[in-house]
């Protein structure tokens, strides 16, 4: 007999998959029962010699077990309607895992310094189940017993924006200047837009630029500060038709003076590029690295940058005045961009995504009604800036330094990704500004515990990601019954699979 794998169960019975290989050569998938102390063989699934139906028997096999494990007879010595009594003993069975993990986290992070127990549940929910308020009630009474209404929620979310937003943002705030060391420095600053599906538009709600292609709907602008490694900082909503360039101040100041902040570098991309923008950041005493628009510079500034003879990698540094620097590096990636958009054409396959890549898609000419070709004139006028990028500061960062700062900004790019994927800030079914901004600030809590999660999986090396913790911790249940002989309570967590014992183990339940 050899025994190659097993994965064992521990509810009422105790059972597990082995694999036996017979003399003919074959391996039988089967199902061994060992709550008596004794291997009893319960079920064979099959037997196969290739590894691929192997692994599928196995699954079938644990498959089984969970199907049967409350059905299989047990031999009780005493009395023969124990296990009767026992499943007429239940009374309550309950989704507990993502309070034993996410429950934990925002603890850690101080969230429950803020004592309404609607406000835990509905972060925990946006992460878990992200929906609409009505169907977070549905999912609160279904999965954890906890009954509540739509009239308390948004009762709750008028408090919360009045009263606690503050408090919310000082949590999260103090709480990432601890993981950082005690110092926070460098801020990273992006904005987004949220599109509503109405036709109507309001104070808040109008048409503008919209990231999401949805220029005809009403929107509003989120701006966001996040500090290095992406922990959110601070966050506005603004008008939807508000110049994204015109929401950073207010928000770097407002930041600022609330944490008595004397040194700070301002992180942003040349979206928010403008010289209102650079001089208010100078007079309010701000050090930045900005994303330039090397093609708009001055006469004078281009013809050094034509001059410059950069190889991949490579960068340089033009002094524009007394404090301003424009640092210039070279990376041949684009140029290869460019020879496979060529290729593709070349080939027919061009794809979706090199069509709405915004670094190719300008060298792209719609010819009659189907083909796309290459316009080789775009490409020539390009070509003496293909390659390079622009920063500008007036930080004395090294080049180095600088570029790897900005770099730095994919973190609020990740954030927004997030958010609107994982957490589906949008679709937000509420008309009121008051609950608009109440949402978004449920949204900013629960951004914070994903990343403080993600920290933790790294620190202890897990090795999963945040998305896939959290789809473990939805499917780990306790089960609460009253013992049959001695009438007494108890409560049981059911770590089935060896994926929900090892974030037990990491996380401590």
């Amino acid at each position: 007999m050899t025994w190659v794998s097993q994965q064992y169960f521990s509810v009422l019975l105790r059972m597990f998959v082995r694999r036996k290989k017979n003399k003919s050569g074959l391996i039988s998938i089967q199902v061994i029962d060992k709550s008596s102390g004794k291997y009893k063989l319960v079920k064979t699934i099959g037997s196969s010699s290739n590894s691929f139906e192997l692994e599928q028997l196995e699954s079938d096999a644990f498959l089984w077990i969970k199907r049967h494990m409350c059905l299989a007879e047990l031999d009780f010595e005493q009395t023969d309607n124990l296990f009767e009594l026992f499943i007429g003993g239940i009374s309550q069975i309950n989704v507990v895992g993502t309070e034993l993990l996410l429950g934990k986290i925002f603890e850690a992070i101080g969230f429950n310094q803020i004592k309404d127990e609607l406000f835990r549940k509905l972060v925990l929910a946006r992460l878990c189940y992200p929906s609409s308020k009505l169907k977070t009630t549905e999912y609160l009474l279904r999965y954890e017993n906890y009954v509540t209404d739509e009239d308390k929620i948004y009762r709750y979310l008028d408090k919360l924006q009045s009263k606690q937003k503050r408090q919310v943002q000082k949590i999260s705030y103090d709480h990432t200047l601890g993981i950082l060391g005690g110092e926070i420095s460098i801020v990273f600053y992006d904005v987004t837009t949220l599109y509503f599906e109405i036709k109507e538009e309001d104070e808040l709600r109008k048409p503008g630029f919209s990231k999401d292609g949805k220029h005809q709907n009403p929107q509003i602008v989120l701006g966001l500060l996040v500090s290095t490694d992406g922990y959110p900082l601070a966050y506005e909503i603004y008008k939807g038709n508000k110049y994204e360039g015109d929401t950073m101040l207010p928000i770097l100041n407002l930041f600022k003076r609330k944490y008595k902040i004397k040194k700070l570098v301002v992180v942003a991309d040349a979206g928010l590029l403008s010289a209102n923008n650079i001089e208010s950041l100078i007079k309010n005493n701000y050090e930045y690295i900005l994303g330039a628009r090397i093609k708009t510079e001055g006469k004078a500034i281009k013809e050094q940058i034509a001059k410059l003879e950069l190889k991949n990698g490579q960068t340089s540094c033009i002094q524009k005045d007394a404090t301003t620097k424009l640092i210039v590096s070279y990376s041949d990636a684009r140029a290869r961009g460019v020879a496979k958009l060529k290729k593709s054409i070349h080939s027919k396959k061009l794809t979706k995504a090199q069509i709405n890549n915004k670094g190719y898609n300008k060298f792209l000419a719609l010819e009659g009604e189907m083909e796309v070709s290459i316009d080789i004139q775009k490409i020539e006028e390009d070509a003496k800036w293909d390659g390079l990028k622009g920063y500008l500061t007036n930080t004395s960062l090294s080049e180095t330094e600088v570029i790897k700062s900005y770099n730095h900004l994919w973190n609020i790019e990740a954030a927004f990704r997030v958010s609107k994927s994982d957490l589906r800030i949008r679709p937000i079914y509420h008309q009121l500004q008051r609950r608009i901004e109440a949402h978004i600030c449920l949204c900013f809590v629960a951004y914070k515990v994903y990343k403080e999660l993600e920290r933790q999986l790294k620190e202890l090396k897990v090795g999963i990601s945040p998305e896939r913790a959290i789809e473990i911790v939805k499917t780990i249940y306790s089960i609460k019954a009253i013992k049959p002989k001695s009438k007494e309570p108890f409560e049981r967590i059911l770590l089935l699979t060896e994926e929900q014992k090892m974030i037990g183990k990491y996380f401590g339940f």
